[in-house]
């Protein structure tokens, strides 16, 4: 009788939850600068969708991932934790066995869990998603398909019944061969201080670009499908750049415009429509924040690296993390390079771990086609002073980097050895070091062709 009696408990619990939660969009693009963005001063695209859904709601200026790969940032925001404690410590690697994604959490809390588009999160049993057809799911396709009857069906399934629905669109990633090109003009077109000059660099901008614009229009279609639902009120959206692009100093580093990410929250009624915060927060800090507002009383301090910003969104506070905390593993996608980092949301401290060697990336600075700008730079560097200086400073760095990111949010002026700020790099260096240390952070070991195999044979990559 007792049996029966908490499982009849369990059950009502659960629709009562139902009944009262909010719905989650969550929208994520693929290698988006985030400073590429008119939200955050971008001066070439033009974005009316994502501007239209930041002004109904809250625009965070200081979001973070902790490590500027997809999988890795992906399986970040999906899991609340931080990389060293999710095992995807690598680009191309896998959560460990048994770790618990948003879809077992919101499962359990009487939620149905989604996924449109592409995925690129392993083990499959780690993140047992819906798979949610119409939107292209393989990020260098040459076409970004958007048919959005396959997500209409999931919205309007069951009212009754709250949902997740993850939409991971994979623009602006490469090839960058989508979206109007004729809205750009290559010789006009104003360049980020950090790219070199020249003809091709041009040509891919203004190419990555127009995949921002079709990132854009798609994403207007999906709001204008949950509109059309009737839930929109009920909905929390939120929209992530992701990492940086696929250009130098974005992507595959630890610069600013790597980790920092784009991050808009909007629930109508709920949250201030048009506001601002520069609160510190990071993606493990997404999916607690989440629960916290399902469940008003669930305490997920010891489910999560992350912690709830609940009070920030509903302006309680201005204030969530003194610190963000930051790694690179260069294996698989280069040689050996491990980088650490930390923010106080005003000064960035790097730490490259293997200074002494060159940074190399093999997409950007291999044989792909589609990155024929790094060509480019290398051919114009022997008679270009500025374009050798861009890339010296991209493969050859110092041990330690400080940059001030209010001033400098391109990273292109390293304090390291100004007096001026000698007790800023103390305490960055300080506090690395703890972190570093409470993760267990094996270093140069970590970045290794043993280290990725071992966590690769966790199981066979599943495709889904």
């Amino acid at each position: 009788m007792k049996n029966i009696l908490i499982h009849l408990f369990l059950i009502i619990s659960l629709t009562l939850t139902a009944k009262t939660s909010p719905n989650i969009l969550l929208i994520i693009a693929d290698d988006c600068t985030y400073q590429d963005l008119p939200l955050h001063g971008g001066q070439n695209v033009k974005t009316p969708n994502i501007d239209k859904l930041a002004s109904q709601g809250k625009t965070f200026d200081q979001a973070y991932v902790t490590m500027a790969t997809c999988i890795t940032c992906r399986s970040e925001i999906y899991t609340g934790l931080n990389p060293f404690n999710n095992g995807a410590q690598w680009n191309h690697s896998r959560t460990n066995i048994g770790v618990k994604s948003v879809v077992h959490h919101l499962s359990e809390r009487g939620y149905r869990c989604g996924i449109s588009g592409k995925v690129h999160v392993y083990p499959k049993q780690n993140f047992p998603f819906e798979m949610v057809e119409g939107v292209e799911r393989n990020c260098v396709s040459n076409t970004a398909k958007y048919d959005g009857q396959y997500i209409n069906e999931f919205i309007n399934r069951d009212h009754k019944q709250p949902f997740f629905l993850s939409v991971s669109f994979t623009m602006p990633h490469k090839p960058w061969t989508v979206g109007d090109r004729t809205a750009f003009d290559t010789k006009t077109v104003k360049l980020p201080e950090y790219m070199a000059d020249t003809k091709v660099t041009r040509e891919s901008y203004v190419a990555y670009l127009a995949e921002i614009g079709e990132l854009d229009r798609q994403l207007g279609l999906l709001m204008e499908s949950l509109e059309n639902s009737g839930l929109s009120n009920n909905t929390i959206v939120i929209f992530t750049s992701e990492q940086g692009a696929q250009f130098p100093f974005n992507k595959w580093t630890n610069y600013n415009n790597g980790v920092h990410t784009s991050l808009v929250v909007r629930w109508d009624k709920k949250i201030a429509a048009n506001t601002r915060s520069n609160a510190l927060v990071q993606y493990q800090d997404v999916l607690p924040t989440l629960i916290h507002i399902i469940d008003k009383k669930e305490n997920t301090n010891n489910l999560f690296d992350g912690s709830s910003f609940k009070d920030v969104l509903f302006e309680k506070t201005d204030t969530h993390r003194d610190y963000a905390f930051f790694i690179h593993n260069n294996t698989p996608e280069g040689t050996p390079y491990p980088i650490r980092s930390v923010s106080n949301g005003r000064f960035h401290y790097i730490r490259n771990l293997n200074h002494t060697a060159l940074y190399t990336e093999k997409h950007m600075m291999g044989l792909r086609k589609d990155h024929d700008y790094w060509s480019e730079w290398l051919f114009q560097s022997a008679n270009r002073p500025e374009v050798f200086d861009y890339v010296s400073r991209f493969m050859s760095r110092p041990y330690e980097e400080l940059y001030d990111i209010k001033n400098d949010p391109n990273s292109m002026h390293n304090l390291i050895g100004n007096e001026e700020y000698q007790d800023i790099h103390k305490d960055l260096s300080t506090q690395l070091n703890q972190w570093l240390t409470d993760n267990a952070d094996q270093g140069m070991d970590l970045d290794s062709r043993k280290a990725f195999l071992a966590n690769k044979k966790q199981g066979k990559k599943t495709n889904h």
